[in-house]
């Protein structure tokens, strides 16, 4: 039944995607998501609706603009099928529950500030705070416990301590995220916080190989990495606190 249910919303997932990819292209210049239709970024031609396919209109088109033939960014069609993979991975995970549509939520949300910290490196407060709040209040009516608000204010006071040690490679938008994460995930947090990091260390690496001591004053985009944390911790964060607990 909860394959069925995954399959069932996989379509949608990917008609949210396509609408995650308008959040991430308006929010951060303060536009509009409901009002004023999609143009062409290189032309300002208005995308016809059967050019606004999800996925489907961009294998037609094949990445290109039907009136300027100017290349469609392939992120479009990534945050898409991504986006539906998670929506679908979280009812398989969590059944046809409420649980499932606030995982959905986080999922989507995590989409979201990964493009725009990727493309614009800001991870908007439009977007993380309401969200968070969100996350908090349907995550402690569903399961009412401290554990949520202690996870994400705990979250968050370390990176805000990390973020003032070392400005350069933080930011308060992680910090936001963090809040994020521990309000979704709860005593999982700190999974999605070692996972983010470890997964850091990759450009990080590279960056120091490429540019020597002056990678040090290169900022990494972080949104991302805690962002794959948290998809992580969603899905597994409890087999790895365990794993780990049965270490000890």
């Amino acid at each position: 039944m909860d394959g069925v249910a995954a399959a069932i919303v996989f379509l949608p997932g990917l008609a949210l995607g396509s609408f995650l990819n308008v959040v991430a292209a308006r929010v951060p210049l303060r536009r509009s998501v409901v009002t004023g239709r999609s143009a062409c970024m290189s032309c300002q031609a208005p995308i016809a609706w059967y050019d606004n396919i999800p996925l489907v209109s961009y294998l037609v088109l094949r990445g290109r603009c039907r009136n300027c033939a100017a290349h469609i960014p392939l992120r479009y069609p990534i945050v898409e099928v991504v986006t539906a993979l998670l929506v679908a991975a979280c009812f398989l995970d969590f059944g046809l529950t409420a649980e499932a549509a606030v995982a959905a939520f986080f999922c989507c949300v995590l989409v979201a500030v990964s493009v725009t910290d990727l493309e614009r490196g800001v991870i908007p407060n439009r977007i993380v705070l309401p969200a968070a709040a969100i996350v908090l209040v349907t995550r402690t009516v569903l399961d009412p416990s401290p554990e949520w608000l202690l996870a994400g204010v705990g979250a968050a006071l370390f990176f805000f301590l990390a973020a003032l040690a070392y400005p350069a490679g933080m930011g308060m938008g992680d910090v936001k995220l963090a809040l994020l994460l521990g309000f979704a995930l709860g005593r999982t947090v700190p999974v999605a916080m070692m996972i983010g990091m470890i997964s850091a260390l990759v450009p990080a690496v590279v960056l120091l190989a490429r540019h020597g001591s002056a990678a040090r004053k290169m900022k990494i985009r972080f949104g991302p990495f805690l962002a794959f944390g948290g998809v992580i911790a969603l899905f597994a964060g409890e087999k790895v606190v365990s794993a780990y607990l049965d270490l000890l």
